[in-house]
This record gives C-alpha cells, structure tokens and sequence, in this order.
C-alpha cells in the first residue's frame, strides 16, 4: 500500500513593507499645497499660544511663587501646596460638592440631549421639527449671568413666580437660592435647560446620517416608532454617543464656574464651594497664585485620568474611542 506524500508546508505571501516616503517628495506636496497649509498657521498658532505655552506657568504650582522674583527666581516647595490641600478641612466638603455636580449632571443631564435628538428626528413635520429645534436650542444663547438673574427672579422668597404659585396652592414661601439644599437640584434643572437642546445637535447630525432604507425595511417588517428608534437610531448614534462621554468623562470635574459663582451665597456655600470657586477665592481675592495653581493642577490631573480610564474601558468593549 503506497504511502502518501506529506503535504508541502503552506507558504505564506509576505507583506510588503511600507515604502518610506522621500523627504523630497513630501516638501514637493507641501509645496503645491501651500495654501492649504498656510490656513492651518492661524489654528496652530492659538493652539500653542493659548493651549501649549500657558503650561511653562504650571510650575508655580511646586514653586512659592513671587511675581517680583518671577517663575524661576522664586524658592521651589514640591508638593508643599498639594499636601496643604489634602490636609485643609475645606477638601472633602469642595471635592464632595464637585464630584456631586459633576456625577448627576453625568447620569441625568447627558442623557437628555440624546433623548431630544431621539424624539425631535422622529417629527414627521418639517417645520413643526424646525420650530421644536430652534426653541430647544435657543437658551444656549442666553449669557450665564442672565440666566441667573432669571432664576433669582423667579424663585424670589417674596415676589418670585414659583413661590407664588407654592404659596396659591397653601404652601409656604422656599427661599430656594439661600437654601443649600436646593442649589444642587436648581443648578442642574438651569443647565439641562440651557445646554441640552444645543447639545442636541450633535446627534441631530449623526442620525442624519442613517440610511433611510433601514428605516423603510423596518416599516415593511412591521416595526414600530419605538422599536426603529431603539434598533436603528440608537445603534447608529453610538459611536458618537460613546465618543462624546467620555470627552464628559474627562471634563467631569470642571463644573461650570461662572453658573456656581454667581448662584453661590453665603447661605448656600456648604453646597455651592466647588474646586473652581475655591481657586477663584484663593488665587484671587486672597492672592495665594502658588496654592490655587497646585488645586487647578490637581483637579486637571484627576480628570486627565479618567480620560485614560474610561478610553481605555471603551476600547477593550469594543467601542469607539478617542485614540
């Protein structure tokens, strides 16, 4: 019985290996294309004046700095100022009070533009859809400081809208902007109300982008409004919905300084003292440049690594991630 061949051993195709591109050659496409370079020298330009060139400052924060002796002439303490913070009795309650604004506006407040998006793609109207998207983004325009002059207006004691109608129903007079208690719900409720609808343009765009043929095959199956918007619409927005939490993730501890300055109080400061303000009150009224530049480092570093946390979560999920 004749004994068969063993089988030759599979050869594999090598892969070429990229071919480095001539340094002539790419200064020649630079060249041909100046124009379009030259449009970049605005955007570099901020960027490294406003983004890169402002981190030389960073090391006053290991330094007791001394504007008369200037960023190198003045005596270096390490971590004296961090360690100060840590030890200080105002650390738990300004991260406490930051990590609560920064956690609920997390779970209620991003949601709620995606939500938006959701209901506002499935208008059949056109222009009863462009009027729902002008009046939910239009808060955005408003300033700050004038949004909370509304909301000292409205929710005054004595003459503010909503106490009136507390006080219409048997109920008696909140003085909600004093009342610590309050200032959580109250600076969450104005945000979602002035940033959801311009938020939800991001994902106006991305839905824009699915293919309507899927939604007419879901409509000839059978499927409802409720059952294309969760398998279609919400599958097709993830990426950008995956992408744009954890940009939030890694802008999770700076709340919004101006909003919580102008609502804070003297009433209302157990709850209303975050990280930014403190920076404000010590850096500024109290000048102590050193010392509020270390808190700054610090809270940008907790944030730099959640970045790299949950980008590296996202990727290990599977999911669209920043790099």
């Amino acid at each position: 019985m004749s004994q068969s061949k063993p089988a030759a051993p599979r050869r594999f195709a090598k892969t070429p290996a990229k071919r480095r591109v001539p340094l002539s050659l790419t200064l020649k496409k630079v060249v041909s294309a100046w124009q379009l370079y030259v449009l970049l020298v605005p955007a570099i330009a901020y960027v490294v004046i406003f983004k890169y060139w402002p981190m030389y400052g960073v090391q006053i924060a290991f330094r007791n700095y001394n504007p008369a002796d200037g960023f190198t002439g003045s005596p270096w303490v390490g971590l004296q100022h961090f360690i100060r913070f840590v030890n200080s009795y105002q650390f738990t309650q300004v991260l406490e009070n930051t990590v609560w604004i920064a956690v609920l506006g997390l779970l209620i407040a991003f949601p709620v533009p995606i939500i938006l998006a959701l209901l506002v793609n499935g208008l059949q109207s056109e222009k009863f859809k462009k009027f729902t998207q002008t009046v939910l983004y239009s808060p955005a325009f408003i300033s700050t400081v004038v949004v909370v002059g509304m909301m000292f207006v409205l929710l005054s004691p004595r003459s503010g809208l909503i106490n009136n109608a507390i006080q219409l129903t048997g109920g008696e007079p909140i003085f909600f902007m004093g009342s610590p208690d309050w200032f959580r719900p109250i600076y969450l409720i104005s945000d979602i109300w002035q940033t959801a609808g311009f938020s939800m343009i991001v994902y106006l765009a991305a839905l824009a982008g699915i293919d309507p043929a899927l939604h007419d095959a879901a409509k000839v199956d059978g499927a409802t409004k409720l059952q294309r918007m969760r398998h279609i619409d919400l599958p097709g927005i993830m990426p950008m919905v995956t992408v744009l939490f954890i940009l939030a993730i890694g802008n999770l501890l700076n709340v919004g300084f101006e909003k919580a300055l102008l609502m804070q109080t003297p009433l209302n400061l157990a709850n209303s003292e975050i990280i930014q303000t403190y920076v404000y009150h010590a850096g500024l009224q109290q000048a102590q440049f050193s010392y509020s530049a270390a808190i700054g480092l610090f809270n940008s570093i907790l944030n730099l690594v959640l970045l790299l946390i949950f980008n590296r979560v996202a990727r290990r999920a599977n999911q669209a991630t920043l790099w």
